[in-house]
């Protein structure tokens, strides 16, 4: 099978069509949809995205094998979590915003609390709990741990994973008003739309901090902003949004509590073209592939 490169932010070119394998990464989703129409000897389209809404959305056909890079993001995700969680608790947005006024943020040094109760300082000794435990917070974990967390994951199926408890979205009510720091990494699907909403916000710590670094529609954000205006939480560091970029006139932007980056912690999929070659020689030889989603489920 032959190997040929394309342009993903433009449509799939007519000498293309007739390719058994698409590898998508970035591609607009009017592109994907003029793929799924116009590639009509597909056997396998290969995300190297870790999450497939955009995939399942473009109307491959059902017989149409779809598999994602579940795992090529794993690090870089967990690692950009822990940098949000360390701004977020040595308050190094505080000082950035204070560094652009020319202003020596005084009440950020010297001598300080060994612990505060009530702001997130420091992840040692804190509750860490990761809504959505997959191989991103299998990663993600020993990080936290490495800096004196206790970890506890939430995920559909209770157990131990990588070494953590988890439990399911049942224990929520019990977990949250006991989290220092809500670390969200839920995949786009129907059951997650707006999970972490007033009623889940209302049960955190006025000093919680929420981190998403999972889909941006998971978090309903009005209710997030009106949490935020009535102090009913201590923070948020967000990297992903329901619309995206995030609108200039959103309320996000002006809270000095909220830390926003622009749905920069994945973006290398480290191994994906292993992932690709493994897969199409799977493909070949007639044997499983790896990371085939579940378009039911969405994931």
């Amino acid at each position: 099978m032959d190997y040929v490169g394309y342009d993903p932010l433009l449509p799939v070119p007519e000498e293309h069509f007739d390719a058994e394998v698409l590898v998508a990464w970035l591609n607009p989703p009017d592109e994907l949809r003029h793929a799924a129409r116009s590639l009509e000897r597909l056997r396998l389209v290969q995300g190297l995205m870790a999450g497939s809404n955009t995939l399942i959305a473009a109307g491959f056909g059902q017989g149409v094998p779809i598999s994602n890079g579940r795992g090529l993001h794993d690090w870089p995700v967990a690692e950009h979590t822990v940098a949000l969680l360390l701004a977020a608790a040595r308050r190094l947005h505080i000082m950035r915003d204070a560094q652009h006024e020319h202003r020596w943020p005084g009440e950020l040094g010297g001598a300080q609390p060994d612990r505060n109760p009530d702001v997130f300082t420091t992840l040692k000794d804190s509750h860490v709990t990761i809504w959505g435990f997959g191989s991103i917070a299998a990663t993600l974990a020993p990080m936290l741990k490495a800096h004196g967390a206790r970890v506890t994951g939430v995920a559909t199926r209770a157990g131990t994973r990588a070494g953590y408890p988890v439990v399911t979205g049942a224990e929520l009510d019990e977990l949250l008003p006991k989290t220092d720091a809500l670390v969200m990494i839920l995949p786009a699907s129907p059951a997650t739309a707006g999970v972490l909403d007033a009623r889940r916000l209302a049960q955190l710590p006025h000093y919680a901090w929420v981190v998403n670094v999972g889909r941006g529609d998971c978090v309903n954000e009005a209710d997030l902003v009106r949490a935020l205006e009535r102090q009913e939480i201590g923070g948020a560091a967000l990297d992903v949004f329901a619309e995206e970029p995030l609108p200039a006139d959103s309320p996000l932007w002006g809270f000095k509590n909220v830390i926003i980056s622009p749905h920069a912690a994945g973006g290398r999929p480290i191994g994906g073209e292993g992932l690709v070659r493994e897969n199409v020689r799977r493909l070949l030889a007639g044997e499983p592939l790896l990371n085939v989603i579940d378009r039911a489920k969405g994931y």
